[in-house]
């Protein structure tokens, strides 16, 4: 008979696995998974500023109507000219201003109250959509006027795109600069794709003018955000006088700053190295009838691009926790290089789509880094003018590409002038790694710096300008 002390002692292991009090409480693995794909997802910080988030909202809507648009126009040129060849001229009518523009319109948001500048931009692009509404109401199918308005609408664009990215940094945090761009950059992306297909549902059903009406009202979107921001006129730093009127000289003052500051200038080369020599979209339609069976084919490859980067824009979570944005924006770009030199080779039209798609997600990663390097690192009294130039670059670096493309493809072929290009710019991009201050740059050493709205963050590091 057990005595009175005593009792059932638990086993050794149910006490060791036994949860006592304080002991922290492991999440249930559905928590977990929760966890992970919150910060794998994109991320929506910067959405919770209002003046953000109405541009961000109202830009992306209105950027499914300009895609409406920019289809309408050259089917309507086309059914009145019964001609490639006009339809080809709209691209050099249209680019012209918008070099142009871009420069000079980035040169006045550093003078200038950028909130007046950005409404006024919109009303020019919103005043070229209503007249192209008119003209197809009244049926006046002139080549000239058309050509008119592709022009004014491509001057208004570059300045309101210069002044909007000039805009960011002020109404938001540095911190969420990344994210913000993220977001503007999936946004235009997706509208890429979904603008066509309603382009081509509405000239389907109805006419040109239905196309114009719809960006018209979808537009008025954009504008009521540019009317909501608070007034946004210059910061001076300290000692700096007032900029005068802004001309060739405020242009060329941009582009010395981009020169003496290796960072920026890195970060624009490599973005024409990446689109000059392996931007392949000018071999789609080649591709499409030689080796994938005809041109319904033609649609996926233009596609496919759009599709990664849209996947990869809403698994983005991370991009802003990476701080090495040069080493980042080096590696994203040399994945694009290595995706579109492998989809070059593939035999498979799926296969490569999901390898242009792998490019395309590297194109977004790498196109948010540059555009946060530009708006973070340079000093305010020049992200105008800075923004002119990457509006420039963005604009004209796949445009060059297309000719590089078609050019080496009617020299070496098709395979070769693809495979070649996406390798060369894998190779010639590592060259950016040998630029010491590029190489280094860490976001986290210019946030303090450029959460002070007139402050230089770029101003300790000129001195790199000399160095290789």
């Amino acid at each position: 008979m057990p005595d009175g002390d005593s009792r059932i002692e638990p086993e050794p292991d149910l006490v060791a696995t036994a949860p006592q009090p304080g002991d922290p409480v492991e999440p249930a693995r559905p928590a977990r998974v929760l966890h992970l794909v919150r910060r794998a997802a994109i991320d929506l910080t910067p959405l919770r500023h209002g003046d953000f988030r109405r541009l961000w909202a109202g830009n992306s809507i209105a950027f499914i109507g300009f895609q409406v648009t920019a289809v309408a126009v050259p089917v309507q040129v086309y059914e009145v000219s019964r001609s490639s060849f006009w339809v080809g001229l709209l691209g050099a009518v249209g680019l012209v201003p918008l070099i142009v523009f871009g420069l000079w319109g980035g040169a006045i948001a550093d003078v200038v109250d950028r909130r007046v500048l950005l409404i006024v931009s919109s009303l020019v692009l919103w005043g070229c959509t209503l007249a192209l509404l008119v003209q197809a109401l009244l049926g006046l199918s002139s080549l000239g006027l058309l050509l008119a308005l592709v022009a004014v609408q491509s001057a208004g664009f570059a300045v309101a795109s210069s002044t909007r990215g000039a805009v960011i940094p002020r109404v938001l945090p540095a911190e969420d600069i990344a994210s913000a761009n993220t977001l503007s950059f999936t946004a235009s992306t997706l509208a890429t794709a979904v603008g066509p297909l309603v382009a081509g549902l509405i000239l389907a059903r109805w006419s040109f003018a239905a196309a114009y009406a719809v960006d018209a009202v979808l537009f008025t979107m954009a504008l009521y955000a540019a009317l909501r921001l608070p007034s946004l006129p210059q910061l001076h730093a300290a000692g700096n006088a007032r900029p005068s009127v802004p001309g060739l000289r405020s242009v060329v003052e941009g582009l010395a700053f981009i020169w003496t500051r290796p960072v920026l200038l890195m970060s624009f080369g490599v973005d024409i190295v990446a689109m000059v020599l392996a931007m392949p979209r000018a071999l789609f339609p080649q591709a499409a009838d030689e080796r994938f069976g005809g041109q319904g084919a033609v649609g996926w490859l233009f596609a496919a691009v759009a599709i990664g980067s849209s996947v990869a824009g809403l698994s983005s979570g991370w991009i802003r926790r990476v701080r090495r944005q040069g080493v980042a924006l080096v590696i994203a770009i040399v994945v694009w290089g290595l995706a579109v030199a492998a989809s070059g080779l593939a035999s498979s039209l799926w296969l490569a789509v999901a390898l242009l798609a792998v490019g395309g997600a590297a194109d977004l990663v790498s196109a948010v880094y540059r555009q946060t390097i530009l708006q973070t690192y340079a000093p305010d009294e020049m992200r105008g003018r800075l923004q002119g130039v990457f509006i420039v670059v963005v604009a004209g670096g796949p445009r060059l590409g297309d000719l590089r493309a078609g050019a080496t493809a009617a020299v070496v072929g098709l395979q070769a002038a693809w495979v070649g290009g996406g390798v060369a710019c894998a190779v010639l991009v590592l060259g950016a790694l040998l630029v010491p201050s590029f190489r280094t740059y860490d976001a986290s050493s210019v946030i303090d710096a450029a959460s002070d709205p007139v402050s230089d963050p770029a101003g300790d590091q000129t001195s790199d300008a000399v160095r290789p």
